[in-house]
């Protein structure tokens, strides 16, 4: 789990908007505790700098989503970076995930460079990403290794337990039947490969270790084609060929989050 706290500081001028919301929601659903310094709470950028600052002083986070623009002046443009050398300057080794809305062109170049330059943990990503792929970009940043895995919106795996689960319309989980044993290793490294980085392909050698047999290659399409027909079931919805366990000719199988 992450340590020392469990935290990420989310420092952002629009605390209230839809963005910044759901990154919260994902993060927390992830078991991080968020909190979130903001223009709204605070007034200006310079504000929220100490803030910020004081906010890191006292609660330790694990790392920081810090977006670059803090405010709707010309002058805010790049205000992030302010507080990004302070926190480099005083805390070298805290990760910083910059936050961006600058896609393309100059700007994105004079972030990427600023961000670049330090001698830290810091990346940057497109404020337009998915909450899906901010989580995951924080996970790597922070080097969490979390003992549960939330695969899109309603479907959580728990290493622990072995149990997966999926999340039902009241926003509880139950579990899934029928996937125990070596269909719950199979679909654990699948899992774990695309909890590191999204796309990532697990090898027919990989996964047909947790198979017996002279023919591991086809119990390990049987199993497959089980996880996903159990999956489905659970899910309420079918899980064809190119949904959820995907598989790359002659190479592997990879996990592809369905369909919400």
């Amino acid at each position: 789990m992450p340590s020392p706290s469990g935290n990420i500081l989310i420092v952002d001028d629009e605390a209230t908007s839809a963005i910044v919301r759901a990154v919260c929601r994902r993060l927390e659903d992830e078991g991080w505790g968020t909190q979130v310094v903001s223009k709204e709470e605070h007034g200006s950028a310079d504000d929220m700098l100490w803030a910020a600052l004081q906010a890191i002083a006292d609660h330790r986070p694990d790392g920081v989503i810090l977006d670059v623009r803090l405010g709707d002046y010309r002058d805010d443009q790049f205000k992030g970076l302010d507080i990004l050398k302070r926190i480099v300057g005083e805390h070298p080794r805290l990760p910083v995930l910059m936050f961006t809305q600058y896609s393309h062109g100059v700007e994105r170049d004079t972030v990427a460079r600023s961000a670049l330059q330090v001698n830290a943990p810091v990346e940057f990503i497109d404020k337009l990403a998915s909450p899906e792929e901010v989580a995951l970009r924080v996970r790597r940043l922070v080097g969490a290794d979390t003992r549960t895995i939330a695969i899109g919106e309603r479907i959580v795996i728990d290493s622990d337990a072995e149990s997966v689960m999926v999340r039902r319309d009241d926003g509880r989980l139950a579990p899934v039947q029928d996937v125990g044993g070596r269909r719950f290793q199979i679909l654990l490294e699948l899992a774990q490969a695309w909890y590191r980085s999204p796309g990532n392909l697990v090898s027919f050698d990989r996964l047909e270790r947790y198979l017996d047999g002279d023919d591991t290659r086809a119990s390990l399409r049987v199993r497959i084609r089980e996880i996903k027909v159990a999956v489905g079931h659970a899910l309420g919805i079918p899980l064809g060929a190119n949904d959820f366990i995907v598989s790359v000719r002659d190479r592997g199988y990879r996990l592809l989050p369905p369909r919400e």
